[in-house]
């Protein structure tokens, strides 16, 4: 019996999840030209928006890490940070895809972690899916579930990584 509740749960979740990408909103592709000038994201929505100006170019669902209410205060938080930073990085060759660096920490959180004699973390990326994720698609941001990270999906973090050039500020919102 305890097998087959497990597996119940699969199956109905398996099929809870073929609804949701028959009914999944169509999104129009971002312009292959498109230069973002800065990028904010407002956890509170799970989205992640890319500006030209003031002009919007195209907003994304996100998931967050898996604790996501507050600024990320220590590694290993589950946290994503809040406040203003750059895109400094980005690594062709991530397991999620592909990767941008958020500058996280700065001076600040460092000295805020030192404080309380923690490490700040790092390596907190905009990232899409792993292998493993690919399929589940926009219902990954169903869940927050990175270690502090923004995820999108693969196709998205195409856009992204076309649309972003390190040095672009990013803002990101409680």
């Amino acid at each position: 019996m305890r097998i087959i509740v497990p597996l119940s749960a699969v199956i109905l979740g398996g099929a809870a999840m073929s609804l949701y990408f028959l009914n999944a909103p169509e999104t129009e592709g971002l312009d292959p030209d498109a230069r973002a000038t800065r990028t904010e994201v407002r956890k509170n929505d799970r989205a992640l928006a890319l500006y030209d100006g003031d002009a919007v170019l195209k907003t994304y669902r996100v998931a967050l890490g898996f604790n996501p209410l507050g600024h990320k205060e220590r590694e290993g938080d589950g946290r994503t940070p809040e406040g203003t930073y750059v895109i400094d990085w980005r690594n062709p060759a991530s397991a999620y895809h592909l990767s941008m660096h958020i500058s996280y920490p700065d001076a600040e959180d460092r000295a805020r972690a030192a404080e309380r004699g923690v490490s700040p973390g790092g390596d907190v990326m905009i990232h899409g899916l792993s292998d493993k994720m690919a399929i589940v698609g926009a219902a990954h941001a169903k869940v927050d579930w990175t270690a502090g990270c923004i995820a999108v999906t693969n196709d998205e973090m195409d856009e992204i990584w076309r649309a972003v050039p390190n040095g672009t500020p990013i803002t990101i919102h409680p």
